[in-house]
């Protein structure tokens, strides 16, 4: 018999989400978000693991999972394959959509915005920071783009190996940082019968506006 999927639910009971329990800029309340998720979300998952959409030059989205590696004043930091899927959508459209969930603590955060390249400073600082092998596996992949197998892959990493070996590797032009600066951010909190608390964060002027939405 084929899994029903109608049936599968769960209350939400752990905890609420009121004005009195947010800052105004919401940059705070997403920092003690991740503070307690990195303190209660426990392996596989990871708490700066988060969804990333973006939108084609036809309109279509495409998302996938990555790792936040930072965030600041400035906005949230992510790094990657300029001539990837990803890249390519945002040199067309620099625009894109991140979700971040920790089924522990029974959240949701949203975040968009546009989105530009870090400085190349920054994203040499932290290539230099992976290990020798990611670096190497960022030279290696032509991500996004087709592969005839698996052993057509490893054959392009030990080509790499061979043409770094004995040598600093280093950062490819075509990888890289890029940063989102937000401007929405929602914070969802799971309550019980499906009744949860969404608290909206949008910029108007420079000053964050919050507001309650309906479940």
């Amino acid at each position: 018999m084929p899994l029903s999927l109608a049936n599968m639910r769960r209350q939400y009971t752990r905890d609420g989400l009121d004005e009195a329990q947010s800052p105004d800029d919401p940059l705070a309340l997403f920092d003690v978000w991740m503070q307690q998720a990195r303190e209660t979300e426990s392996p596989p998952v990871e708490a700066n693991a988060m969804a990333l959409a973006t939108v084609d030059e036809q309109g279509r989205p495409h998302c996938r999972v990555l790792l936040l590696k930072g965030f600041s004043a400035d906005g949230f930091s992510f790094f990657g394959n300029y001539e990837s899927g990803k890249g390519r959508d945002l040199t067309t459209n620099p625009w894109a959509a991140m979700t971040f969930f920790w089924p522990a603590l029974e959240r949701q955060v949203r975040i968009e915005g546009p989105v530009h390249k870090l400085d190349p400073a920054l994203s040499d600082a932290y290539f230099h920071s992976r290990s020798v092998a990611s670096r190497l596996g960022a030279w290696a992949s032509p991500q996004s783009r087709p592969l005839t197998n698996r052993a057509a892959l490893e054959a392009l990493l030990t080509d790499t190996e061979q043409r770094f070996a004995d040598q600093p590797v280093p950062r490819p032009e075509h990888w890289g940082g890029y940063c989102l600066r937000p401007e929405r951010v929602e914070f969802w909190q799971g309550r019980a019968d499906r009744l949860h608390d969404r608290l909206d964060f949008r910029l108007h002027d420079g000053v964050w506006q919050r507001s309650r939405l309906a479940p």
